[in-house]
């Protein structure tokens, strides 16, 4: 495939995916003072060198779309008609390398915040991460920040993608989604603190959304980057049959269900239809039985949002069951939030045993 050269100044330039070769991050400076932001920790390890690889693209032009003062909608974003490389789509600036190696630097499925118009949101899918070095592999030139993030931007727009953070962060903004912590357990990119620039871009076809990160830090040499393609995880545990969820019932009074939400929302999917079906012929079958519908969620976010949550979730259940027929006498619905984890929150695996709905014989 024809590689595109990339262009400094007012030339746009197209960029291909990553190719990287050894040269470790220079080490973080410390963050600038402000009242209302935070200090900034030290930023994400480097780890070995990636392969490279080439594709073409073809260049469309996109303006940024407005975004509302009061949230921000993906829908607000055009649609791209452009043809998009292979993921991640981006190559480095002309003559800069990354530091993560090309079979650790994808992750099949994770969860990554994003500033989105004001705020942060957590984005789940396809997530891949690079550390990039400012200063070429020859030490000939050094990019700017500003160079660094123009080259990306013009990349999204001709990619039919737009710009869609309005602001850096900030202690309210972090604090809003549980405090620098609990955005650590979903961030490879630069400490989402005061020091570091950040901007957020989005790219839209019919049927996917590519999530972008571009930040740099202030007093050093060094750009990261972040693309994440959006999407829902392939359910790989089976939904627990009437049978099964009874048995469970008689010998521990409860038993607990992995029913699919979207991130941050309680309305049922539609792959959650064979898990209701299941529930309904439980209560079908055994006339007596009442049931508490509780939700819990992972300690990902605030605590009270959380709580919020989860309840939600036990409610969407309840509610399609009481559309399905089951009398409402039969049932009642609450959420705790993350306040009764069954497993460890320190990582993917038992946060996902934590995100469950349960069932409990009244």
């Amino acid at each position: 495939m024809l590689q595109s050269r990339l262009l400094i100044g007012s030339a746009l330039f197209v960029v291909l995916l990553a190719g990287c070769k050894d040269e470790a991050s220079p080490p973080a400076a410390p963050a600038p003072e402000a009242t209302d932001q935070i200090a900034a920790p030290a930023p994400p390890p480097a780890v070995p060198e990636a392969a490279p690889a080439t594709a073409s693209v073809a260049a469309t032009e996109s303006a940024p779309t407005p975004i509302a003062d009061t949230g921000f909608s993906a829908e607000s974003v055009a649609l791209s008609t452009a043809v998009l490389p292979p993921f991640p789509f981006f190559k480095f600036p002309e003559g800069l390398t990354g530091t993560v190696a090309d079979d650790k630097n994808t992750i099949n499925f994770e969860r990554h915040f994003f500033l989105a118009g004001k705020k942060m949101v957590l984005v789940e899918g396809r997530l891949y991460y690079n550390t990039i070095s400012l200063i070429s592999a020859d030490k000939s030139r050094e990019y700017s920040t500003t160079e660094f993030h123009r080259n990306y931007e013009n990349a999204v727009l001709a990619l039919g993608g737009a710009k869609i953070s309005e602001t850096q962060f900030t202690r309210a903004i972090v604090d809003d989604v549980g405090g620098l912590r609990e955005t650590n357990k979903h961030w490879r990119s630069a400490p989402p603190t005061s020091g570091y620039e950040h901007h957020t871009y989005l790219i839209r076809t019919p049927d996917k959304e590519y999530w972008i990160l571009v930040s740099t830090a202030a007093a050093k040499s060094t750009g990261y980057i972040v693309v994440l393609e959006k999407a829902v995880m392939t359910q790989s545990l089976g939904f627990l049959d009437a049978g099964a969820m009874k048995a469970a019932l008689d010998a521990d009074g409860r038993v607990a269900l992995y029913i699919n939400f979207d991130v941050d929302a309680s309305t049922l999917r539609p792959d959650t239809e064979a898990a209701i079906a299941e529930i309904k012929a439980l209560l079908d079958s055994n006339p007596e039985l009442k049931l508490s519908i509780e939700g819990h969620t992972d300690n990902t976010g605030g605590a009270d949002r959380n709580r919020e949550l989860s309840s939600a979730r036990a409610s969407s259940v309840m509610a399609a069951l009481l559309a399905s027929g089951i009398n409402a006498a039969r049932l009642s619905a609450k959420g705790f939030g993350s306040d009764q984890p069954l497993a460890d929150n320190a990582d993917e695996a038992g946060r996902a045993k934590n995100r469950r709905v349960e069932l409990v014989k009244i």
